[in-house]
């Protein structure tokens, strides 16, 4: 069951059941969601239907949400779900950069001659140039990792080292095909949260090093992102640029940084893939994770930890790890 309250701004949209039910797209207002499967005279099937005519839909969701006399169910009462299905899942890595000191400092050669402070001085040059040259790093996620933002994280027996990563998604709200930075944000309808799980021990590939990383192995698990609760409307967010990213492992924070240690921000990520790859209504764009992962303190993830993760205005989710039985 839900025992959330409502974020930043006056509606979110999510994906919400009544026990042993089957999900609908929920509207949230007032503590309080509304079946639009129902609500709207052209039956969304999904969240995801509701973003393909997000332009028109959108003033008629801000005018439900003043009708008290709508079948409104309480938000206590829902089991809340990830808040859309979406087809593409574009992922940022490299984009925090204290984050990416920190790593390439963990793993460090063992014959590496340079002391930390060298190796942080050089590695914080190379963040600088790249984001002068405007080249983002961005791959490839399942959809089939998407789990809800209160369900169990399943470790798969494989997974040596889980690590948490929390971060920014962007939801996108119309095709985006080759638009430019300062028109990026016109097609993202809102934002929500994503957990990126990443095994560190299978991210390089020892047997071919050339081959670089193994995005595959090391972040497509069932279940590796949990995402939400709510995707709230991109107006809602005054400064997607200045939010305070936070993971709590157990009660103790690991994560607290806020996005504007961000390398190349959400419009110059939008615009940068749709160079390449043509961004559909529901798709996920994840920004990257700050500094304080797992990796970094020393601690992983194992069975029985607790996550919660917030970012400023899009609310918490808890997830749960719990060891893959084989």
């Amino acid at each position: 069951m839900a025992t959330l309250v409502q974020p930043a701004g006056p509606i979110a949209l999510g994906t919400v059941s009544v026990p042993d039910g089957e999900p609908f797209p929920g509207l949230l207002a007032k503590e309080r969601v509304l079946d639009l499967g129902k609500a709207l005279d052209w039956a969304p099937s999904g969240v995801r239907a509701v973003l393909e005519r997000w332009e028109e839909t959108l003033p008629v969701l801000y005018a439900l949400a003043d009708d008290d006399a709508l079948d409104w169910r309480r938000l206590d009462g829902l089991h809340v779900h990830a808040p859309l299905e979406p087809r593409q899942i574009f992922q940022s890595g490299a984009n925090y950069r204290q984050h990416v000191i920190d790593l390439e400092v963990a793993h460090r050669s063992p014959d590496d001659p340079r002391t930390v402070e060298e190796a942080r001085a050089e590695i914080a040059a190379v963040m600088d140039r790249r984001a002068a040259e405007d080249l983002p790093y961005v791959f490839i996620g399942l959809p089939s990792t998407i789990a809800g933002p209160y369900d169990d994280v399943a470790l798969p027996s494989w997974a040596k080292k889980p690590d948490w990563e929390l971060e920014l998604a962007a939801v996108i709200a119309k095709s985006a095909y080759r638009v430019s930075v300062e028109e990026a944000l016109e097609y993202v309808a809102g934002y929500t949260i994503a957990n990126d799980l990443t095994d560190r021990a299978t991210v390089f590939r020892r047997d071919m090093p050339a081959i670089g990383t193994d995005w595959l192995r090391c972040k497509n698990a069932p279940g590796f992102t949990p995402l939400g609760p709510w995707i709230v409307p991109a107006e809602s967010v005054s400064d997607p640029g200045d939010l305070r990213v936070t993971l709590k492992l157990n009660g103790e924070t690991m994560q607290d940084e806020s996005t504007k240690d961000m390398l190349f921000g959400v419009a110059r990520l939008v615009s940068y893939i749709s160079q390449t790859s043509r961004l559909l209504p529901g798709d996920l764009v994840l920004t990257g994770s700050p500094a304080g992962n797992g990796i970094h303190w020393g601690r992983l993830l194992r069975d029985g930890d607790v996550m919660e993760g917030s970012i400023t205005g899009l609310g918490t989710q808890r997830t749960r790890c719990v060891e893959e039985k084989s």
